[in-house]
């Protein structure tokens, strides 16, 4: 075979995987932001929008109603326009997500890191917290860590929020709190746009959020 026509193939080959992934991540992330636009006015009414990228979207409420003050959400999809990406993606357990940061009117009473080891962000975070010597224990197949000392009331504190963070996802990638800031941060998969009704979901958000800040 003449090898200018292989590398002529490849080339096209190449092109048009980039073209297919830049085209199906714009798609997808585009339909879950209009999706959002039902719920984020009951957050804030300003929201501010940019892409980082072709597989990254964010959208800022830097001035948030009650129980937020500020609201960062990243829509994080596979980078599905370059080949050798996509398969490494796929053996690093990495899949679209939503990631969630947000500074609170009152910050949560520890410091945890919950999360899966099995996907990319949740087996980082873990990481980083497992250098600072955290105490770990395995909660609900999960990993979970807090600071030394503490893992009694971080485990209190998990407990109390099983219920809303099981209305908001079944599955969690990292569920993170901080005393400083952002103090909530959640990676979650993409919700079901397509059936499930934006307001509730983001108001699910929002008791998610106040139950964070309450004490007992």
């Amino acid at each position: 075979m003449n090898p200018q026509y292989i590398v002529v193939l490849a080339i096209a080959i190449i092109m048009g995987w980039f073209a297919f992934g830049v085209i199906y991540n714009l798609r997808r992330g585009d339909a879950l932001l209009k999706w959002m636009q039902d719920g984020l006015p009951d957050i804030g009414q300003k929201t501010t929008f940019r892409w980082l990228g072709t597989s990254v979207a964010e959208l800022v409420i830097a001035h948030a109603k009650k129980p937020f003050r500020r609201l960062e959400t990243l829509a994080v999809l596979k980078p599905r326009d370059v080949f050798w990406m996509t398969i490494a993606a796929y053996f690093q357990g990495r899949d679209d997500i939503v990631i969630f940061r947000a500074q609170l009117s009152t910050a949560p009473p520890v410091d945890l890191e919950l999360g899966d080891s099995k996907t990319w962000s949740g087996r980082n975070a873990l990481n980083q917290v497992r250098e600072r010597k955290w105490e770990s224990k395995t909660y609900h197949s999960l990993q979970f860590m807090a600071p030394m000392g503490l893992l009694d009331l971080a485990t209190t504190t998990l407990d109390r929020l099983a219920l809303p963070m099981q209305k908001l996802s079944s599955r969690y990638a990292r569920f993170s709190l901080r005393r400083g800031e952002p103090n909530l941060e959640l990676h979650v998969p993409f919700p079901d746009y397509r059936t499930l009704d934006a307001k509730l979901y983001f108001e699910t958000l929002r008791e998610l959020a106040r139950s964070i800040s309450e004490r007992d």
